[in-house]
């Protein structure tokens, strides 16, 4: 028998320590080699830190939410196997590979998914439907049940198993559950039961969004401008593309998006840069590499579109898919998570009317998309429905000025009501 002492290796340059998210053991587990250990987060990453013998847990370093300092303990282990070798290879850093995609971005925003990313709300049923009587379901044990959060959190609150919910759509719905309360004899109150308090510690991902959060609104002085852009005509273009876009990817509008910030930015280079308030020096970036606002599983990440002013709207489409794919699977690389010079974030049709977005340190403005509405607007004196939406605008103070701000609206708006201008070379 020998004691095998798991010492947390260097997973990244510059990395001091580590903060403990999850412990996937405890004292007395037996391991098998590889089997995972536990989940360390630093700045820029989670890394799942993996046995790499077999035998016994003995001792863990502390509790979820402490840090543990490169190099010292992290799991001690009772092993039959001779050590020796193993302790050599524990001291060697861990690649980029051992970068998981619940890696967070230095600097995450405070606003959610872009178009591709947030999945759809789930339809209420029209008054006048008829509503289906659920059956028990023929699905094979242990199969999952789709359902929104929303969905899944009612159905809790309900003591509903969704498992025993039948639904004629992709995914079990509200009305599938007003349909399972009368089906079996219970009632649909108008609000939900009271829960009892939870209490939970802020660590990992949710804990870096915080202090970002918190770090960017202490030192910089936001200001938001907000500007109506009529898209009625990008809209028919759209629609247009996307009947004929044969193997190419679905448009959103993000991607036209991007190609008027993209455009404009020649113009008004001071909104595509990032600040180092400890130096006082201010970069203004030759290139748009775009940070997108990505919902995940985890909390909000930002993955970075790099050169975004080069690629085409197809090319953006795809880029938008892949990176959003990747950051709520977790396969982004820190690579693809790092870097950006100003962010982009949309919350689709749940956007609301308008937003005040806060910047993602260090640059120095950051653009929320809100929802496209269809509204009454007079145009050369006649009333007429049009599709109108909002952009915010939230801007760095100490440098970009309002009237940067404002102009720079303006260039995107003349390339966003005019599809033909936007989309020449």
């Amino acid at each position: 028998m020998s004691l095998f002492v798991f010492k947390l290796p260097d997973i990244g340059e510059g990395i001091a320590e580590a903060e403990i998210v999850a412990w996937h053991v405890k004292v007395g587990d037996r391991v098998e080699e590889d089997q995972q250990l536990a989940d360390m987060m630093t700045d820029k990453a989670t890394v799942e830190m993996e046995s790499p013998v077999a035998g016994t847990v003995m001792r863990l370093a502390g509790e979820v939410g402490d840090m543990v300092a490169i190099g010292a303990s992290l799991v001690e282990i009772e092993s039959d196997a001779d050590t020796s070798a193993v302790e050599s290879r524990d001291e060697q850093p861990l690649g980029d590979g051992a970068v998981h995609a619940s890696a967070a971005m230095e600097q995450a925003i405070p606003v959610s998914a872009t178009e591709e990313v947030t999945a759809p709300a789930p339809a209420p049923a029209p008054a006048s439907a008829t509503v289906p009587a659920p059956v028990e379901p023929s699905a094979p044990a242990g199969s999952k049940s789709l359902a929104s959060p929303a969905v899944r959190s009612r159905a809790r609150d309900l003591g509903i198993d969704l498992a025993k919910v039948r639904t004629t759509a992709d995914r079990i719905r509200h009305a599938d559950l007003d349909a399972y309360l009368l089906y079996h004899g219970g009632t649909v109150s108008g609000s939900a039961p009271s829960r009892a308090d939870e209490v939970s510690k802020v660590v990992g991902l949710r804990r870096k969004i915080a202090e970002n959060m918190a770090e960017a609104k202490r030192r910089i002085p936001h200001f938001t401008l907000v500007e109506e852009f009529d898209v009625t005509d990008l809209e028919a273009t759209r629609a247009m593309m996307n009947r004929d876009r044969g193997d190419q990817p679905k448009l959103t509008l993000l991607p036209f998006l991007i190609t008027a910030m993209g455009k404009a930015f020649p113009d008004w280079p001071m909104l595509n840069a990032t600040f180092d308030d400890e130096a006082m020096t201010v970069t203004r970036h030759g290139s748009m590499h775009l940070g997108m606002a990505t919902q995940t599983p985890g909390g909000l990440m930002v993955p970075v579109i790099r050169d975004a002013q080069s690629r085409s709207v197809w090319a953006l489409a795809s880029e938008i898919a892949r990176l959003a794919d990747a950051a709520k699977t977790g396969k982004a690389t820190r690579d693809e998570l790092t870097g950006s010079t100003i962010t982009l974030s949309s919350l689709g049709p749940m956007g609301g009317i308008t937003s005040t977005p806060v910047i993602n340190r260090p640059e120095v403005a950051i653009i929320a998309v809100n929802k496209v509405q269809l509204l009454p607007v007079i145009v050369d004196g006649e009333i007429e429905a049009r599709k109108r939406m909002n952009l915010s605008l939230s801007c760095d103070h100490r440098v970009v000025d309002g009237w940067d701000a404002a102009s720079f609206l303006q260039a995107m708006k003349a390339l966003i009501e005019n599809p033909m201008r936007l989309l020449s070379a």
